[in-house]
């Protein structure tokens, strides 16, 4: 019985900038405007603590 895993990558196809979002979405089942709606909250209260969080996993996160 084989069991395919879903690995965690950047989205080629449902992307905005990165595909950082639509790799989170893709990983976890969900739809990427969830995660796109978190970092835009995140980002409001003067952009550091969503942006570097985003930008950390746009280099941690590998291309599909």
């Amino acid at each position: 019985m084989s069991e395919t895993k879903n690995k965690l990558r950047r989205s080629r196809t449902n992307r905005i900038l990165a595909g950082v979002c639509g790799g989170l979405g893709e990983f976890f089942g969900i739809k990427p405007f969830w995660f796109r709606l978190a970092f835009l909250i995140a980002f409001i209260p003067g952009g550091i603590p969503g942006l570097l969080p985003y930008l950390i996993l746009w280099i941690i996160i590998p291309k599909a």
